[in-house]
């Protein structure tokens, strides 16, 4: 800007008639559209004299409107911020200050945002911005042939392309080489739904999959795309699981998955560790609170491998080697069992545990595999002991304790109580009238140990070097201890779940026999503090330190001890037995469900607060039951074909004391048993249409279900999941919105490309030869290339998923459209709201899917119309699927098909295809019919239909005439609002009472206050609105108190949902025990080295390129300059950081290889292959690496010199490796549930080779 014409130099601006770089002829063209003098490029504008020379400023900061709204990715911040739009430009945007406020006593939640958030209005106009739809051009033109051959039928035009093979191996094999073409939204949609079409009629709906991730942070788009392909039948597919962000630990031990406490709460804690949980990098907008809780008096302790960001605000730093997190907690469990419970006996800890665990609950001893002394075996119940609950229902689902007066006992809350008319007002915690033992020592009579008697158990170790192991368990071994038991009536020993619990954390107790540690300092027992030092490089005297400092504080405050947990140890392979130890922590020490107590799991933005609105809405749960849901590392490992890669044994990660019902099996097998036995979901369920089976079941006049047991009895029908590779078992179209896959979350990213895309790869893992194949799966000898026929994804940014998609359809931002968001870390919901109308050819991803419903509607009538879909639904968790299998006894379930027994349930579904588009627009009936289905309970939402009736009118399309209208992304907003207790004090109410009869104690009190409290969509779009505590939840916001986790179960006695109705130490099911997990374990790392031959951490040798490389543990941490991929491609955050990707090593490995600072690095396993610049840095330890997770593939990644491809993402060196235990299933807490348990897509024991590139001259 210039008052003039001014000479030019070295530092002057350019003059007008300087041109500094060429300008479209657009924008010259809008030069003689303004006042003023441009220049010739037309970048600047030239006013002479008075105020007008700095009009562009004042404008500059004269905005049209301030729009509120959010961003939906997934950091968990949940922030508001303001958005100014001039000339309907994007032009700023801010932080707003308008939360509720959390009173005077603690800091306000506000301002909320980080430097990656206020860059994000660079995307709306970006030159990564999709526009425009396109098709990649293989396609399109034999699809317009097609179609013109088949008389403009593109049902019959899709048919022919995908069935030629030909053609389809065209267009598979150009994905990811570009060629993509603009096309109008008509031809793109076109594709889209005649596939869908063609897919449901000859494959079956459940070849149909959608993708798409954490809901909480726009809840609208992931809910439209749930919704449309539940309507049709379609399987959605999970993501908290396949992030491995999922703790199998939560439902394990709570029967209840990340429910925590809000951010605020640390404030509360007076003592608070941060333990794999990098607060100030990925909890940005909150960390502050636990730096101004330091000057509220707060201790910290940082657990980490490295030193991160969050380690300089710490008081104590523990370092930990990497994966061994889980004998450090079982150290520090050590100690304070030694000190607090068995020295002190600290009634505040004992009464705790007594009440709210299942430490005082009874395991019988059964004899030993090998004969000498015994194992821990199963929770004794009440159909085992006579005079017990005599003539009560499900006695076998009602564990025991020993009374100290009466012996065997019922404490009452168990899982049988949960579900029967008879438990009616005695499901709770109450425990009237029994005083159970917590050990058998504390026996009337016993004075400690003297006429009490004794039994020596044998108990398993993973801890040994894996070249001592190169048969049976890996690392295994056994450990001897004492437990003091009693005799039931039947002669079984028993004993208590604390008595095995002391002996397992090797705390010694006057005469009992067995191997006990000497002291703290003896290393050679498993459990102590040296020992722990030996595996951890943590000091056993900061160990001993720590555990004394949290335990003492939580007595003196009541429980205000807090552990931070997060993905720097959740990502492990054995990270439930990691989480567990921790948990173990916090309970032995009486914080769960206290505020500023308990534990802080935070990874994704997981916290859906209404969730029973929403998911009646996204999954469509108001027209069918139930829904189609898959756990999607289990999908994944079919589809990408790494089962074919693996052959581990599940004996090797079994337990040492044998693996029982797991002998002979691969881990692949158990995830096949399990999907046949209905603990875990199976999509596609069977090799043959599930519409077909419901048509030939009608034609042979019997029930589906009766004509699938029949079908699977004769062998004619199989699981799909028995032979993956088949072509009529292969999924058939994905649709990912909302997500990364292939730049973010794909662990594998090469067997991706290979076998699910059929695009360019570097796998170089050798197929697993004869002999070593998994038993249960059909191996056939060629490996399906490009399973997919369509991957089509609709984002408002390139990515590697959409230079990989066949259709890409260009999606509206956060700044326009209207959503909901939620979090864990406070307790609000806020809204989005278009500041513009979406540019270009965007659109918003519920009208993409309104759209898509239309088309399948519109052409339902001539290919699909009516039909009966016979839905397999696994066992699920609250409900009564929960009391299935007695005892966990996978032996005592009968030898036959028993659907909802020995298999999954089939629910025949009535699929009228001509409505998809009438029920999309409209609420179904079963919401008030059958109720919203909420943790074991229904709320009835009679009221709230006939309000959102009046509100939004009633449909008059077909089968939806009469019922309220949700065919607008705020008339959807509402409706989920209205159905959920958290934002409906009416329906938090009446859940409360409903429970109240289960329980017999009262908790209408917890929402009373707030019955007539109703958040509209309204409410949120002028500020964050507070939430009202709801049984949806575990917590309590009652009174404006900080929202913690199962503070409404020990407040109210409130059993959790599992079998004992308590936490749980221990774990009877049959899977448990066979791999060692009944009780919490140090597992090390995944030894790759011993189980695949990779090279063993710290190996240093020659690369076939003649380069020195060195064998390195691989971790993937969270990136400071993006949010899983979001952000990392922005000009920003890119400037930021170091512009591509990158790796960071220790000096001493980097010394190895002969790496300097920023030179080119190459990484490679059998997996894959990196190409990145590496960041040498004292913060990493010797023998571990970070590479930040999802650094995109897309920005500035050279071609590698091993095979002159792109290098790959981080996922490139990793694979899928299952474990058997997280499919136990079919029992009490380990039931399924959508997002509650499963197997994760763990990726941190990977190890890789690192070498210098030979030239440091790169080929993008």
């Amino acid at each position: 800007m210039s008052t003039g014409s001014q000479p030019t130099g070295p530092g002057i601006v350019p003059g007008p008639d300087q041109k500094v770089e060429t300008a479209p002829a657009l924008l010259t063209l809008g030069s003689y559209l303004r006042r003023g003098r441009a220049s010739s490029d037309a970048r600047r504008l030239f006013l002479t004299g008075g105020r007008q020379a700095d009009a562009f400023y004042r404008h500059r900061w004269s905005h049209d409107k301030m729009v509120h709204s959010t961003h939906g990715v997934n950091c968990t911040g949940s922030c508001a911020w303001e958005v100014y739009v001039t000339d309907g430009v994007i032009t700023w945007e801010k932080q707003i200050t308008d939360y509720p406020t959390t009173g005077p006593d603690m800091p306000e939640y506000e301002p909320r945002g980080c430097p990656r958030g206020a860059a994000f209005s660079w995307y709306t106009y970006s030159p990564t911005r999709i526009r425009y739809p396109y098709v990649r051009s293989v396609l399109l033109d034999a699809f317009r042939a097609a179609k013109e051959r088949h008389d403009g039928d593109p049902v019959a035009a899709w048919a022919e392309v995908t069935g030629d093979p030909d053609t389809s191996r065209a267009y598979k094999s150009a994905r990811g080489r570009g060629g993509m073409v603009r096309v109008g939204w008509d031809d793109a949609m076109e594709i889209i739904a005649a596939a869908y079409v063609h897919t449901i009629r000859t494959w079956g709906p459940d070849r149909c999959f959608g993708f798409s991730v954490i809901p909480a942070m726009s809840m609208l788009s992931y809910g439209a795309g749930g919704r449309f392909h539940e309507l049709i039948g379609a399987t959605m597919l999970s993501f908290y699981d396949w992030y491995a962000d999922l703790p199998p630990a939560s439902p394990q031990v709570f029967g209840d998955q990340t429910d925590v406490p809000e951010a605020g709460d640390w404030y509360n804690a007076q003592y608070l560790i941060m333990w794999g949980s990098n607060l100030p990098l990925t909890r940005t907008p909150d960390a502050h609170f636990m730096t101004e809780a330091r000057y509220h008096g707060q201790k910290v302790v940082a657990v980490s491998p490295d030193y991160a960001e969050n380690t300089k605000f710490a008081d104590q730093w523990l370092r930990v080697a990497p994966g061994t997190d889980g004998a450090l907690a079982m150290a520090m469990g050590h100690v304070i069992l030694t000190e607090f419970h068995v020295g002190r006996r600290e009634p505040f800890f004992l009464d705790y545990m007594r009440r709210h665990t299942d430490a005082p609950f009874l395991v019988a001893l059964e004899p030993a595999p090998d004969g000498t002394g015994y194992v821990p075996g199963r929770f004794v119940t009440a159909d085992e002991v006579d005079g017990v609950a005599d003539g009560a229902p499900k006695n076998e689902f009602r564990p025991l304790v020993w009374d100290r007066e009466r012996g065997p006992a019922d404490p009452g809350g168990t899982l049988a109580d949960r579900f029967t008319p008879e438990g009616l007002g005695k499901w709770n915690l109450l425990m009237e009238g029994v005083d159970p033992v917590m050990s058998m020592l504390d026996l009337p009579g016993s004075e400690r140990g003297a006429g009490v008697d004794t039994v020596e158990i044998l108990l398993p170790r993973f801890d040994l070097p894996g070249s001592a192991t190169p048969t049976g368990s890996i690392g295994g071994g056994v450990v001897r201890r004492g437990v003091p038991v009693a005799r039931l009536a039947d002669g079984r020993l028993v004993t208590t779940v604390y008595d095995i619990l002391l002996a397992d954390y090797a705390v010694k107790r006057p005469g009992l026999p067995g191997q006990w540690p000497a002291d703290y300092h003896d290393a050679t027992a498993p459990g102590t503090p040296a020992w722990a030092s030996e595996l951890t490089g943590v000091p056993g005297p900061a160990t001993i330190r720590v555990a004394r400092d949290f335990a003492a504080n939580a007595i003196e405050s009541r429980g205000r001890s807090q552990i931070v947990m997060g993905a720097g140890i959740n990502h492990y392979y054995h990270a439930d037995q990691i989480y567990r130890a921790i948990l173990s922590l916090t309970s032995m020490c009486a914080t769960q469900g206290v505020n500023g107590g308990g534990w802080a799991h935070y990874v994704g933005q997981e916290k859906v607060r209404p969730i029973s609105g929403w998911s009646q809405w996204a999954f469509a749960l108001d027209w069918h039951r139930p829904a189609r849901q898959m756990i999607s590392t289990g999908f994944w490992y079919l589809t990408t074909c790494q089962w074919r890669y693996d052959d581990t044994p599940a004996e090797r990660v079994a337990s040492p004391l044998g693996p029982g019902t797991l002998a002979g099996k691969t881990t692949a097998d158990t995830m096949v048993e399990a999907m046949k036995r209905g603990w875990t979901p199976s999509y596609p369920t069977f090799n043959r249409n599930p519409l077909l089976l419901g048509r030939q079941a009608q034609e042979a006049g019997m029930k589906p279900a009766d004509y699938v047991v029949e079908q699977l009895r004769t062998g004619e029908l199989r699981f799909a999941a028995e032979d993956p590779d088949a072509p009529e078992n292969f999924p058939r179209i994905l649709a990912s919105w909302r997500t990364n896959l292939l730049g973010s979350s794909a662990k594998g990213t090469e067997f991706f490309l290979r076998h699910m895309v059929g695009a360019d790869n570097d796998v170089n893992a050798v197929q697993t030869p004869p002999g070593q194949r998994p038993v249960s799966v059909t191996w056939r000898e060629e490996a399906p290339v490009g399973k997919l026929d369509l991957m089509w994804t609709a984002d408002f940014r390139n990515t590697s998923t959409t230079l990989h998609s066949d259709v890409v359809l260009p999606a509206a931002t956060w700044y326009e459209k209207h959503d909901i968001s939620s979090t864990d870390m406070h307790p609000f919901v806020h809204s989005f709201n278009a500041a513009i109308d979406p540019p270009w050819e965007a659109r918003t991803d519920f009208q993409i899917y309104q759209a898509l419903a239309g088309l399948v509607s519109d052409w339902a009538p001539r290919y699909l119309g009516t039909q009966t879909d016979v839905v397999a639904a696994p066992l699920t968790h609250d409900t009564p699927d929960a009391l299935t299998m007695a005892h966990g006894d996978v032996s005592g379930l009968p030898r036959e098909w028993i659907p909802g027994v020995t298999m999954p349930k089939l629910v025949p579904t009535q699929r009228d295809y001509t409505q998809i588009r009438a029920k999309f627009d409209a609420v179904g009936p079963l919401a008030e019919k059958l109720g919203l289905p909420c943790k074991g309970i229904a709320l009835k939402p009679g009221p709230e239909i006939r309000r959102l009736g009046r509100n939004h009118g009633l449909s008059t399309n077909g089968v939806a005439a009469g019922r309220p209208l949700v065919d607008t992304d705020v008339r959807a907003a509402d409706a989920i609002l209205a159905l959920s207790g958290t934002t409906n004090g009416r329906i938090a109410t009446e859940g409360w009472d409903t429970l109240s009869r289960r329980t017999g104690t009262p908790l209408v009190e917890l929402s009373e206050e707030e019955a007539g409290k109703l958040i509209t969509f309204a409410d949120t779009r002028v500020k964050p609105q507070g939430v009202i505590t709801s049984p949806e939840w575990s917590g309590s916001e009652h009174g404006g108190r900080r929202y913690s986790a199962f503070v409404v179960n020990v407040e109210h006695a409130k059993p959790w949902h599992t079998l004992t109705g308590r936490m749980h130490y221990y774990l009877d099911h049959d899977w448990m025990r066979d791999m060692g997990e009944a009780l919490p374990v140090f597992r090390p790392p995944l030894d790759f080295h011993a189980l695949y031959g990779e090279a063993a951490p710290g190996q240093v040798g020659t690369s076939p390129e003649g380069t020195a490389e060195v064998a390195v543990r691989y971790i993937t941490a969270h990136n400071k300059w993006a949010i899983h991929s979001q952000y990392y491609d922005n000009l920003y955050m890119l400037t930021l950081g170091r512009g591509g990707q990158t790796i960071w090593m220790s000096p001493q490995d980097a010394d190895k290889v002969g790496v300097k600072d920023n030179e080119w690095v190459e990484a490679y396993n059998r997996n894959g292959i990196v190409a990145a610049r590496a960041i040498v840095s004292h913060r990493i330890p010797e023998g571990m690496v970070f590479m930040h997770h999802a650094q995109e593939r897309t920005m500035n990644t050279p071609l590698t010199e091993r095979s002159g491809r792109r290098g790959g993402t981080h996922n490139s060196l990793t694979r899928i490796v299952l474990k058997p235990s997280h499919f136990a299933g079919g029992y009490a807490q380990l039931s399924y549930a959508f997002n509650y348990i499963g197997p994760t897509g763990n990726n941190r024991d990977e190890v890789t080779l690192i070498r210098r590139r030979s030239n440091q001259e790169v080929t993008f």
